[in-house]
């Protein structure tokens, strides 16, 4: 199937030149009816199911009608030539949740979440996705923005009306209502580790010396044979990457080439690959074979990983007899039988496996907004211990506004003047 969308006030007149319905057909919006999608002539091209969304209950907020056709491309692009001809225009890239936003039915969070929500690679993202198109974003940040709107119009108004005596709020009054802000946004921009997690995941780099089983290791964890395996030594010359989920997690794991003295320039090549995997890698497994004693090159390959960052030690071939000990904590896996791999999943994503509030961020661009409201939130609290005149500290508490008002939305003067309006009974 495919599907063709008209929104706009003319949605319906444009539809009722390329479409045949049937005899005595009216309009019922939330309905699906039965038509034919004809050509200049009248031939019937298509037989078209037609559902329509009328305004404001509709993902534009428009009248919207969905023309579902046939899959082949000649008929969907036929149907949108009609379209066009009959007075319609192709709509830019996301001009229809550019749409929704603008005409209030939806959120910027929310439409970015659709983005996202269309991006996802793994069901968990999709999720997540969805619960932010619903709003889960908007619904953490949307009190603390409020109480900080009351504190903007509890100034204002006891400056604006301060010979109406309205009690300009002390000190203490004000701190006090900076605090749970201050609390509520820190919370949700530290919610950004999670869903950085989420939305982008994470790159694993597999290494260590040759025939330890790093190959084997990587199919297991993929549960599918993309690199070759033998008991050569040196097999991997190359890096080979491949993108699987943990627990709802995107991982890229990276198999990379024995790391010992090269043999030739290929091999030779092959390993300073495996460091630059390692150093680029936001985790990097250390792979040992438990059957062998633990050689000076697992010692210094330990060391390095230790040095740039966080990495996961791991034994194979546990299913044979030990021949070493690894004096680290480390997982004994058996990439042959299976043995550990559950348990070794579980450490690449720890955080995966923690219930996360639905409400955390995803976006680069929520989480640097959040700190610069945060930032401004700190000067305001500074300049109320200071005494600073609450003209000056207004400033900073507009400063502190303006980047919640990037993420929900603008806030207007006139939503300030109705706050300052209901909460104080000035009646003059």
């Amino acid at each position: 199937m495919g599907v063709v969308r008209l929104s706009g006030s003319e949605a319906r007149g444009i539809s009722e030149k390329i479409l045949r319905f049937r005899a005595g057909h009216e309009w019922s919006p939330w309905a699906v009816a039965l038509a034919e999608l004809i050509d200049d002539s009248g031939a019937a091209v298509d037989q078209v199911v037609v559902a329509y969304f009328a305004a404001p209950r509709s993902y534009t907020a428009e009248d919207l009608v969905e023309i579902s056709c046939h899959g082949s491309p000649v008929v969907l692009r036929f149907c949108l030539e009609r379209a066009c001809a009959a007075g319609a225009r192709l709509a830019e890239p996301g001009e229809f949740t550019l749409r929704a936003y603008l005409n209030g039915r939806i959120d910027l969070p929310q439409a970015e979440a659709v983005r996202d929500l269309i991006e996802a690679t793994t069901l968990y993202q999709a999720r997540v996705a969805a619960q932010q198109v619903e709003g889960s974003v908007s619904k953490r940040i949307r009190p603390a923005k409020e109480q900080l709107v009351e504190l903007i119009a509890l100034l204002e108004a006891g400056i604006d009306f301060a010979e109406d005596d309205i009690s300009v709020a002390p000190a203490e009054e004000i701190l006090r209502r900076l605090r749970p802000i201050e609390q509520a946004l820190a919370a949700l921009a530290s919610t950004f580790d999670y869903g950085k997690l989420v939305h982008s995941g994470i790159t694993l780099a597999i290494v260590g010396r040759p025939n330890v089983g790093k190959s084997s290791l990587f199919n297991r964890l993929l549960e599918q044979d993309r690199a070759i395996v033998t008991d050569i030594p040196g097999t991997t010359r190359d890096l080979v990457s491949e993108l699987a989920a943990i627990h709802g997690i995107p991982v890229k794991f990276v198999d990379t080439a024995g790391i010992r003295s090269g043999q030739d320039l290929v091999e030779t090549l092959g390993i300073e690959r495996s460091y630059q995997a390692m150093a680029e890698a936001d985790v990097t497994l250390v792979v040992l074979d438990l059957a062998a004693p633990i050689h000076p090159d697992d010692l210094a390959l330990m060391e390095r990983a230790q040095r740039q960052g966080r990495w996961i030690l791991v034994g194979n071939k546990a299913d044979l007899p030990r021949g070493a000990e690894p004096a680290a904590d480390f997982i004994a896996v058996s990439a042959l039988t299976g043995e550990g791999i559950e348990r070794l999943r579980e450490r690449i994503a720890p955080m995966a496996s923690v219930e996360q509030d639905s409400g955390f961020i995803t976006s680069i661009r929520h989480e640097q907004l959040l700190r610069e409201s945060m930032e401004a939130l700190a000067q305001a609290r500074k300049a109320t211990e200071f005494g600073i005149p609450h003209e000056m500290l207004l400033l900073d508490l507009y400063a502190a506004l303006r980047p919640l008002d990037a993420i929900t939305g603008a806030t207007t003067a006139d939503d300030i003047l109705n706050r300052i309006f209901s909460t104080f009974c000035i009646g003059k």
